[in-house]
């Protein structure tokens, strides 16, 4: 098993890989393989970039994400002025259903709301929104429209799993019920626990994946 002390210096180095973010600025700490990341950055997606860059690291279990968001009041941003903002900016997303979202902005806090029919489309609402000036988090409460009589769930994402580079297929087992998916078995780090998930979301038909992978802990070698 890696120590805490190790694994801070690995996320530590691996925030510092990141091109956008000024790693000085954030705080790492470690107990127990959980890992605290602390401090300000002046937008969410470099706030995003931080948490994701940390579930990177091999031996990370967790992450407890405390970075704020600050924006200068010399450059602070209006909620009518986000809004219009976000509203372009998924009119000109070719992936997003512009038309079946509703969006909220209050102090900088961005809602999603509405229904599509993939999860891509989703996500893809979320993610073009990230980057834009004003916005201190991204609330994304969109959800999927039922598929009717989804077939060969379960083969699709095996197959999914397969082809993937960063997935262990033969460790991680499959379960559908219904329109839930259950994914359960062993993972190396938190990055491949979620390229799970995303495939696993991918799938035609999928309204709920619950997650029961476990990173694994690496043993020591003398």
């Amino acid at each position: 098993m890696r120590t805490d002390m190790q694994i801070q210096q690995d996320v530590i180095d691996q925030l510092k890989w990141e091109p956008v973010l000024n790693a000085a600025g954030i705080g790492v700490s470690v107990k127990n393989g959980i890992v605290t990341l602390s401090g300000m950055v002046d937008t969410y997606y470099k706030k995003i970039t931080a948490e994701n860059a940390a579930k990177k690291v091999v031996g990370v279990k967790a992450v407890a994400e405390d970075i704020q968001v600050g924006v200068s009041p010399i450059t602070r941003i209006t909620d009518t002025e986000i809004a219009e903002t976000v509203l372009n900016s998924l009119k000109w997303n070719t992936l997003v259903p512009d038309e079946k979202i509703r969006i909220k902005v209050e102090d900088g806090v961005v809602n999603l709301e509405g229904e599509v029919e993939w999860d891509y489309q989703r996500n893809a609402a979320g993610i073009s929104i990230e980057t834009l000036p004003g916005v201190k988090r991204v609330n994304n409460l969109i959800t999927i429209k039922p598929v009717a009589n989804p077939t060969n769930v379960q083969q699709k994402i095996a197959a999914a799993f397969q082809r993937s580079a960063t997935i262990d297929a033969g460790r991680i087992s499959v379960e559908v019920v219904g329109r839930r998916v259950i994914l359960s078995g062993k993972v190396r780090s938190i990055g491949e626990k979620e390229d799970a998930v995303y495939a696993a979301w991918s799938a035609p038909g999928v309204g709920f994946v619950e997650n029961k992978l476990k990173v694994e802990e690496e043993q020591l070698t003398f």
